[in-house]
């Protein structure tokens, strides 16, 4: 009947857009580092935490270190396929029901699985230049190098393409992100809630007619919805898909 209902919505909506939350990333198996066990672990394998190491500060003081995490932790975590929910949200942009896909995450999992129109607000893993002379770099030479990945022109050490702790978000990236929210009829919000930090930054661009949640666990923010809906992003996505019948 959720098929039914969401299907029904997002035909009728003019343009919807997207905001691809974290939940999205543990359903498709990616690490959980800054929370949990794998913090812990973390801390305890490095002596520090998941948030000193990925920041401007450490990249800067501390660069072997920051490489030596971010290589290790973040960059491992590429050899994990996306999550069934990417692959169906990119269905769904396909066949013209999603407009627009926002994130926080920087793994670039919504394009592997073949979403076309994506804000990264915090960047990709799969950009990498030289600040220097402004040389791009795949992931691959980063993941490959032996201890700092340096530029072959000019020999300066490589600078990963994401927001680093410490860091503001590309001004150009947010104004872009809210304008497609602002143009919305409909908002999706999938796996996460109203009161994270990509729903706090976007959400008050919203005019639109349906905002509407889904996501396994109930948070009290969530009275501020239109519609929500308890359950795993995949599944739900999987029965729009079906009830399409095509």
């Amino acid at each position: 009947m959720i098929g039914k209902t969401l299907l029904q919505i997002l035909r009728e909506s003019k343009y919807t857009t997207v905001l691809s939350g974290y939940a999205m990333l543990e359903e498709s198996g990616y690490p959980a580092i800054r929370d949990g066990e794998a913090s812990y672990d973390i801390e305890q394998k490095y002596g520090y935490s998941a948030d000193e190491m990925l920041s401007s500060s450490f990249y800067t003081a501390r660069t072997e270190q920051f490489f030596s995490f971010y290589r290790n932790e973040i960059l491992s975590a590429l050899d994990k396929p996306p999550g069934k929910c990417f692959y169906e949200m990119a269905e769904l942009e396909r066949r013209g029901l999603f407009n627009c896909i926002i994130t926080r995450r920087m793994f670039g999992l919504p394009e592997t699985a073949g979403c076309k129109n994506v804000i990264n607000l915090h960047g990709s893993v799969y950009v990498n230049y030289c600040p220097h002379c402004k040389r791009n770099y795949s992931v691959d030479y980063v993941r490959n190098s032996k201890r700092v990945p340096i530029c072959e022109n000019c020999s300066t050490v490589i600078r990963p393409g994401i927001c680093l702790f410490g860091e503001m978000v590309d001004n150009q990236v947010i104004t872009r992100a809210a304008q497609e929210v602002q143009k919305a009829d409909v908002l999706l919000v999938l796996g996460t809630n109203l009161k994270t930090q990509l729903c706090r930054q976007l959400v008050q661009y919203y005019e639109g007619k349906r905002l509407i949640l889904v996501k396994e666990t109930p948070h009290f923010a969530d009275r501020y919805a239109d519609l929500v809906v308890n359950e795993r992003v995949d599944d739900t996505l999987e029965k729009i898909i079906k009830e399409m019948g095509e």
